[in-house]
């Protein structure tokens, strides 16, 4: 290395001070592990979200509450449909029995495909899959620590 190029330690001009430190970051905040209050009025909408899949036939349905893991829902109901158009189906049933129970969406997805459908209620998220593709996500055993209702 040529010396024009070799780096040199040069002295502080007077009256400069030392560059300043950055503040060590600190950590984050821990979730919080207890569970929200019970919602009576949520877990009655997931109730009856999960009754109106079995009344359509839908397979292996699940009641999941998740207050306390989940900073946007109180409880997942999860349901497996044997086809596409059942997925959709069933899916449609429960949003407009809901609906007409005066409950809004606040979002839905997947009725084009057919695959996974959710209806998101706001504390209430029906999840309606189509079983090849609930056993791939797998959101029982991503939420396994979550306690479980079997709805029959």
């Amino acid at each position: 290395m040529s010396p024009a190029k070799r780096k040199t330690h040069r002295p502080r001009p007077a009256g400069r001070a030392a560059p300043r430190k950055r503040p060590a970051r600190r950590p984050a905040a821990e979730p919080a592990t207890q569970p929200r209050p019970e919602n009576a009025e949520a877990l009655a909408l997931a109730r009856r979200a999960a009754h109106l899949l079995v009344d359509r036939k839908a397979t292996d349905v699940v009641l999941l509450d998740v207050r306390g893991m989940s900073s946007y829902a109180d409880y997942f109901v999860i349901a497996s449909g044997d086809s596409e158009r059942g997925v959709v189906a069933t899916a449609e049933h429960v949003r407009e029995n809901l609906k007409s129970a005066g409950h809004r969406t606040i979002g839905t997805e997947g009725f084009d495909t057919g695959h996974w459908v959710l209806l998101d209620f706001g504390e209430v998220v029906v999840h309606v899959f189509f079983t090849e593709v609930r056993e791939f996500y797998d959101l029982d055993g991503l939420w396994a620590d979550a306690p479980k209702e079997k709805v029959a």
